[in-house]
């Protein structure tokens, strides 16, 4: 099984998808063998659609295929971050200020749970707005993990 080199692979596509309004989400070698590449897609405004995947496949693969990287046989499988994706940046806590978020974060040497409307995100953390007990500030320091909560 010979290596891939994802950020080579990353770099030969984010040009492309960037012109048509998408941007890589994530890369990474997955199946049975190692034998699929699966290219996780966002945009930056909406969710992204079957449709979308769909596009995007169609221009990746023949990119990929005209490459040197690849030279195994693969499998491209394009999807989306789906609706309770990791919020993973700085930059994606901005885009979903106003969503409902699920939060891990310290509070001294306890690890905490909150679920809430994420309000504003600056340099120094975010603000989350529990129904209960309000606002709550959390450091960047102190977050462990995020991801939207779908809505029903």
């Amino acid at each position: 099984m010979s290596r891939w080199p994802i950020e080579e692979i990353q770099s030969l596509l984010e040009p492309s998808l960037a012109h048509l309004g998408y941007s890589v989400y994530a890369l990474e070698r997955t199946g049975v063998g190692g034998k699929t590449l699966r290219l996780t897609i966002d945009k930056s405004h909406g969710f992204v659609s079957i449709e979308d995947c769909e596009r995007v496949s169609h221009l990746a693969g023949p990119l990929l295929d005209q490459s040197d990287l690849m030279p195994d046989s693969y499998t491209l499988e394009v999807s989306s971050p789906g609706a309770e994706r990791p919020l993973k940046t700085p930059a994606d806590y901005e885009r979903f200020v106003g969503r409902k978020v699920n939060l891990r974060y310290r509070l001294g040497a306890v690890e905490v749970a909150l679920e809430g409307t994420l309000g504003t995100v600056d340099g120094e953390g975010l603000e989350v707005v529990e129904r209960r007990t309000g606002a709550i500030r959390i450091a960047w320091a102190d977050l462990i993990a995020g991801h939207l909560v779908a809505s029903p």
